[in-house]
């Protein structure tokens, strides 16, 4: 697997992730993305963006996820818990992987870029969220070391629940 950041060239390819990783959400139970989010267009602006990373195997686009550094409103506000760190973060969105990959690692390296963006910039604080019926990604977030803090809600108001990691 070779971990870039996406270009535009990607995005129908990681439309087609959406559309497995919403399918499997859905067989699973889980209410999570099934109203369209994220999509092609939310691909293209995390590209454009500069945050959109792809893992491809044999020269196929095989996951995606947006890396980002800054603030993520949706994180202002936590209950049941909080944030132990404090300052500026790194944060993980619209994770989608290929079925083929699943139970690989995928996921997983895209915390390593995270974390080593992060050393790179001097930022002690990775974070995430998933639906609390999400389990494969609760097991990432934790196989990663973020633990969780509380519940945060997304812009429709739908909870979810909150991690973070304290990098060393």
């Amino acid at each position: 697997m070779e971990l870039r950041l996406a270009c535009r060239e990607d995005v129908p390819a990681v439309a087609r992730l959406y559309d497995m990783a919403r399918a499997s959400l859905k067989a699973a139970g889980v209410p999570q993305w099934q109203a369209g989010y994220p999509n092609g267009d939310d691909a293209l602006r995390d590209i454009e963006q500069g945050h959109g990373y792809v893992l491809t195997e044999d020269g196929k686009v095989a996951a995606f996820a947006c890396l980002a550094f800054g603030v993520e409103p949706t994180y202002n506000v936590i209950e049941r818990g909080g944030w132990l760190g404090r300052g500026e973060y790194g944060f993980l969105h619209r994770v989608a992987v290929d079925p083929v990959l699943r139970g690989r690692g995928a996921a997983g390296l895209f915390f390593d870029e995270l974390k080593r963006q992060a050393g790179e910039r001097g930022v002690k604080i990775i974070r995430g969220d998933t639906h609390r019926l999400n389990l494969p990604m609760q097991r990432v977030m934790a196989k990663n070391g973020l633990k969780l803090r509380g519940i945060i809600h997304v812009e429709d108001g739908s909870e979810r629940l909150a991690y973070e990691c304290i990098l060393e």
